[in-house]
């Protein structure tokens, strides 16, 4: 095939060398003016700005728009030279720029109203639902003395999710009213979102449950990280409760996993107070009067000690003598301490008692059957020693 010199000595070179002129320009697009554009900047910005991000997008965009421009002017160079007919070429960009005014002006303008509605509701959402959980989460929790750390934590998990959630569907519902402005048929799509969705809702029903429970989990404040509840038969502290799970944490130290939709009664043991709530047997032939005495001083002696007044919200004191048991009478101690520390106020309590009861000669009864030989009963208000000869067995 013979080369035409003549068209490469006119049109050729001015291919050529368009094309040469066009590739230098790019690669100082993409390799000079990013440089210029920052020393440009770190020259106009004030020395304690950081205007890194607002030159890394300026670059980006004078590289894009330059590129653009370019490669436009250099293909309306080229065309003519290749034999292109600009005019034609020009009739048809007219035809299309008409028939593309004519959707903006018609469909055009419905798909910019359906975005912008769109991104409104997406804004408000974000704007709204986390002040609106935190307001009925965060404002609860400090005004039950909880940490305001673990509030926020537990507001900031329900209304991401929830942002999430009404974010997803505010879209999925915009891009069901564009399709048609695009001449889509949406019918077909619909059936088919209606098959997985049923689909995916009996699959999935199960993870739901266990999410709609976690929802009202956190938003009743049932229960927070680190209260002891109990659920299902298992004791234990809230290490992590999310959205899905409850982490519990039991004395033995094994790491329990429970789904929340499996969660039917939940019983918190910390829930702004805890109780000391202790019986405390005697022997029969003890006198009452003095035994309550010795209780409620031991109580109060308690609660006057820095450390423990701390803990203890009310102090213990004997409310009834409770019950007539086999080998002693029970004596019903109760009051209020801080979120937890309920036992351990009632181990000290015990500890004490036991140590007052020796000093003061109060029998603590243990199981024991008495004996009793011959006619005379023993005396109800006595020890019964003088009823005759007694064994313990």
């Amino acid at each position: 095939m013979e080369m035409d010199w003549e068209w490469f000595k006119e049109d050729g070179v001015w291919i050529v060398v368009t094309l040469a002129i066009s590739a230098c320009l790019l690669w100082a697009m993409q390799h000079w003016v990013p440089r210029w554009i920052t020393r440009l900047v770190n020259r106009l910005s004030p020395p304690e700005a950081d205007w890194s991000r607002g030159a890394r997008v300026t670059r980006r965009a004078v590289y894009w728009v330059g590129s653009i421009i370019i490669v436009a002017v250099t293909v309306i160079v080229v065309l003519p030279h290749a034999g292109v007919e600009i005019d034609s070429a020009t009739n048809e960009l007219k035809d299309t720029g008409n028939g593309i005014v004519d959707w903006l002006a018609g469909s055009g303008v419905r798909v910019v109203l359906i975005l912008l509605v769109a991104f409104a509701l997406q804004q408000i959402a974000r704007g709204i639902i986390p002040s609106m959980i935190h307001r009925s989460v965060v404002r609860k929790e400090i005004k039950r003395e909880r940490l305001l750390e673990e509030a926020e934590q537990r507001a900031d998990t329900l209304s991401g999710f929830l942002v999430g959630v009404v974010i997803v569907i505010i879209w999925i519902v915009a891009v069901f009213m564009l399709l048609p402005e695009f001449e889509v048929n949406i019918a077909p799509l619909l059936a088919g979102a209606g098959i997985v969705g049923i689909a995916i809702g009996f699959g999935a029903q199960g993870l739901i449950r266990d999410i709609i429970a976690g929802i009202f989990i956190i938003m009743e404040d049932q229960y927070a990280k680190g209260d002891w509840i109990q659920v299902g038969g298992i004791d234990g502290e809230v290490e992590y409760i999310g959205l899905r799970r409850t982490v519990l944490r039991d004395f033995n130290g094994t790491h329990h996993n429970i789904p929340n939709g499996e969660i039917k009664i939940s019983s918190n043991l910390s829930k702004d107070f805890a109780c000391v709530n202790m019986d405390i047997p005697v022997a029969y032939g003890e006198d009452m009067d003095h035994v309550i005495e010795v209780l409620n001083r031991v109580s109060r002696e308690m609660a006057a000690e820095e450390r423990w007044g701390q803990l203890i919200i009310e102090t213990p004191q004997v409310l009834r003598v409770n019950n007539f048991g086999e080998s002693g009478i029970d004596i019903k101690l109760w009051g209020k301490t801080k979120p937890i520390w309920q036992w351990a106020v009632s181990g000290e309590l015990r500890k004490r008692i036991k140590k007052t009861f020796d000093n003061e000669g109060i029998e603590i009864p243990w199981p024991h059957v008495k004996l009793y030989f011959g006619n005379q009963l023993p005396s109800i208000t006595g020890t019964g020693k003088e009823a005759g000869e007694e064994k313990n067995a």
